[in-house]
């Protein structure tokens, strides 16, 4: 543990010590506070047909089906965890909590997943459905259509059999544990 009182009166030494301190908890709390995350998620029903948990897994379980990396398996499962914070701007928020884990187009496409899914239903609230369009063009655009398009749009169904969650901690594991960028 380190002694400074001010950050202006801080060390190498004590820096040195925090990075330490840091690399240890990518490796053990961070991945183990997203799968706490995902689990918060079967609390959120949010008037949907499935909880948000159910339908996170069954993302998550057609993109591992359809083949998908680990790291578009592990964005189609954590697309809808910033809900446990704050559902209207949940993609941000789950955007930003991947962003150190992830390529910059697998964060575009979770930032922007909501505007894709919009194709589908912001008909009813009156809001245009091609907000999509003005990212086409993007590195992460045909990624972020698969996201919602194949994966996340579909799965909203209560008799779908998913993989557990358990099934994908080896993922999250992996993924959560080697942040790319600080």
């Amino acid at each position: 543990m380190t002694a400074f009182t001010r950050l202006d009166t801080s060390t190498a030494a004590d820096w040195s010590a925090i990075a330490a301190e840091h690399a240890a908890h990518y490796r053990s709390s961070a991945p183990l506070r997203i799968m706490d995350q995902l689990r918060a998620l079967g609390g959120l029903g949010l008037g949907f047909p499935c909880n948000q948990l159910q339908h996170s897994l069954m993302t998550a379980t057609l993109a591992r089906r359809a083949g998908a990396d680990d790291e578009t398996v592990v964005i189609a499962l954590c697309h809808d965890v910033g809900k446990t914070l704050s559902v209207p701007n949940h993609p941000e928020i789950g955007a930003a909590v991947l962003r150190p884990y992830v390529s910059d187009d697998a964060y575009q496409a979770v930032l922007h997943h909501q505007e894709f899914q919009g194709a589908y239903y912001f008909h009813h609230f009156g809001a245009p459905t091609d907000l999509r369009e003005r990212h086409r063009g993007a590195s992460w655009f045909a990624l972020c259509e698969r996201l919602v398009d194949e994966w996340d749009m579909p799965a909203f169904d209560r008799d779908f059999t998913t993989d557990p969650l358990e099934s994908f901690e080896p993922e999250v594991v992996r993924l959560f544990s080697q942040p790319r960028m600080m």
